[in-house]
């Protein structure tokens, strides 16, 4: 598969690697093609990797994945490009969190709206995929970190879209439990959920912590 990876930070350059190594064709974008992150990024992880602008990624992905800090996402999917993105499946991997006072982050935007549903909004066209933002990076591509089965999420308003992604994240990432949460409105617990996996980490001084649903 043709995959996008918009954001050239830790999350998307484990993503990305990931699934390199799973044999796509990953295509790291950024706000100016040839940084020297990303051009690193493309020579280690090897393959069919390439890297350019978020709308070189956008235009190459079959699948795109917004790994892009939240309060400069919307910014970043504009770069991207409406017509880049339209009918392909955008997986959001980002929190709205903001730093402006110090730690801990709180959420830009909750309760009634979340960052997945403005993206949603902004980009009518896309089918918005909310998953991936409730585990720290390496959990994401390596659920085995923790033991046991832990639950990942999805929300989004288009089924076929949700199915592959959930099949992306068991046979590629080796998600054992994905609970599907219904429509793009589940982002906001998704993202809500940050200010509880926050006191987690501090609580158990490790990043690789998880829940389990037991119903």
């Amino acid at each position: 598969m043709r995959i996008g990876i918009l954001g050239t930070g830790v999350v998307g350059k484990t993503l990305g690697t990931k699934l390199a190594k799973l044999g796509h064709h990953v295509h790291m974008g950024s706000r100016a093609a040839g940084g020297a992150t990303a051009k690193a990024w493309a020579r280690e992880a090897g393959g069919k990797s390439l890297e350019g602008t978020f709308a070189d990624a956008a235009a190459h992905g079959e699948m795109v994945f917004n790994c892009t800090s939240g309060m400069a996402s919307l910014e970043a999917l504009k770069a991207a490009g409406a017509n880049n993105l339209q009918g392909k499946i955008l997986v959001d991997v980002a929190n709205p969190l903001d730093f402006s006072k110090g730690m801990p982050p709180t959420l830009s935007v909750c309760n009634t709206d979340s960052l997945g549903e403005q993206i949603q909004r902004a980009f009518p066209t896309a089918k918005v995929v909310k998953s991936l933002n409730t585990v720290t990076v390496g959990v994401m591509v390596e659920p085995s970190l923790i033991p046991g089965v832990h639950t990942m999420f999805v929300s989004g308003n288009d089924h076929q879209a949700k199915a592959a992604v959930i099949d992306l994240l068991k046979t590629g990432f080796g998600w054992k439990e994905v609970i599907d949460l219904g429509d793009i409105t589940g982002a906001r617990a998704q993202e809500m959920y940050l200010p509880l996996w926050l006191r987690l980490f501090t609580k158990f001084k490790s990043p690789n912590v998880n829940i389990h649903v037991a119903f």
